[in-house]
């Protein structure tokens, strides 16, 4: 498989953990991007992607559903392993080590040594699209949109600020993981998810 976008040819397979949220404009964006889609609700299919988009939703309940599944720990695992993921919005603070104001009992996948604040930039009435530069984003700036979004408060030595809004990072990488506090799958524009994909392309060799 060939990719315009990129001229890579290693064939991945990348899933979309089908918990909660917006599955299906995550699937959308990464089969514009060139990757071979999975959705992703058991182990078994964990197993079998090279990726793992996280989507925007509610992280109390994709936290639930996680355990319900039985998918949390192997989900901690495969990161863990070095299995490139990308989290948005609700996927972000999945994908952090820590969030700041949790809910009772909420935990996380972890693997970015950061500390979030869920729904740092107001509530659902409150969400709004802004233009956000990001490191290793040709082209300009990406259109944000922001839904009851997080904020990252601080990050770890590892952690690369990709983006910034209003003086919060709200896009930041460790290694082989991604996460962006706003929503690219919302806008037609497919960047983010082709760096994505070239992250597990190259995790992929």
């Amino acid at each position: 498989m060939t990719t315009p976008a990129t001229g890579e040819t290693t064939a991945v397979t990348v899933g979309v953990l089908a918990l909660q949220g917006d599955v299906r404009e995550h699937r959308a964006a990464l089969e514009a991007a060139g990757a071979t889609v999975r959705e992703v609700r058991r182990p078994q299919e964990l197993a079998e992607v090279d990726g793992l988009v996280i989507p925007g939703g509610e992280s109390t309940t994709i936290h639930k559903l996680a355990v319900a599944f039985d998918l949390l720990e192997p989900l901690r695992e495969r990161v863990r392993a070095g299995m490139p993921a990308y989290g948005s919005c609700a996927g972000m603070i999945m994908l952090a080590d820590k969030i700041l104001d949790p809910r009772s009992g909420q935990e996380t996948i972890g693997g970015i040594d950061m500390i979030v604040r869920r729904n740092a930039f107001g509530r659902q009435n409150e969400s709004f699209e802004a233009p956000v530069e990001i490191a290793g984003v040709e082209g300009g700036p990406v259109e944000g949109v922001f839904i009851r979004a997080p904020w990252v408060e601080s990050t770890g030595a590892d952690v690369e600020v990709l983006a910034v809004h209003d003086g919060h990072p709200v896009a930041v990488r460790q290694g082989r993981l991604l996460a962006t506090a706003f929503h690219p799958e919302l806008t037609g524009d497919h960047r983010v998810h082709r760096l994505f994909a070239a992250m597990v392309r190259a995790a992929a060799g």
